[in-house]
């Protein structure tokens, strides 16, 4: 057994005893940025089939070069208005739309020939200016904006706690993004994904709902300077 497949095998267990008992199905992502081609096949023979990429200059070229697996590609960093094109015609996922301009961008080049492109709304969920996201009481107006588009659909929503050691504020601070999809639901916008939780926060995102979760260092090792809850 290979180590990512050891580490897969422990990332499975771990959500398993956070859903306890719930049997609402769970989408991993593996974050798959700054790694190597063959790290990602080994996760793919391991049965991932969802990964995360955050720098479009990054990803394009692994993707190509893992063009023979069945994977589902996932843009999980800010975007840019001048990478819009690449990710419309490359990516199956967005998880951090905060913007109605970049949605038009992304809604005007997805290519006919595929399917609409699945997209989430970025929310500020920690307070923090460095996180991208608009504010909760914001997210509604965006969800309307980005449903109403062609070639985009609109899944869901995304959220990141602030980096700490308390994983009571971490929940907090899902249990808001929790509520705020309830808003929207309430508000005529049906969802169907809350993507949030990573390596160090993920029972805790479990537990206030989410659907699908992005992990990178449980699954691939840390790396030198790299933050062990990406």
């Amino acid at each position: 057994m290979s180590p990512i497949d050891a580490n897969l095998q422990a990332v499975r267990r771990r959500i398993s005893e956070a859903l306890q008992g719930d049997s609402r199905a769970i989408t991993l992502v593996a974050v798959s940025k700054s790694q190597p081609p063959e790290a990602i096949r080994a996760a793919f023979a391991a049965g991932c089939r969802d990964f995360g990429e955050s720098y479009v200059q990054e990803a394009l070229p692994k993707m190509a070069a893992l063009a023979d697996l069945e994977a589902r590609w996932h843009y999980i960093g800010r975007l840019q208005g001048n990478k819009a094109r690449d990710v419309a015609e490359r990516f199956d996922w967005v998880h951090a739309v905060d913007r109605a301009r970049i949605a038009g961008a992304l809604s005007r080049a997805r290519p006919e020939s595929r399917a609409a492109l699945d997209v989430c709304i970025q929310v500020n969920i920690s307070g923090e200016a460095a996180k991208g996201g608009v504010a909760p009481e914001e997210a509604l107006d965006l969800a309307r904006a980005v449903a109403a588009l062609p070639r985009l659909r609109l899944r869901g929503l995304m959220g990141m706690a602030r980096f700490t050691d308390r994983p009571e504020e971490s929940r907090a601070q899902f249990a808001l993004l929790r509520r705020t999809k309830e808003r929207l639901a309430a508000a005529g916008v049906e969802l169907d994904t809350l993507s949030m939780g990573m390596s160090g926060d993920f029972p805790s995102a479990l537990a206030e709902g989410a659907t699908l979760v992005r992990i990178g260092t449980a699954i691939f090792g840390a790396r030198d300077g790299a933050r062990a809850a990406a």
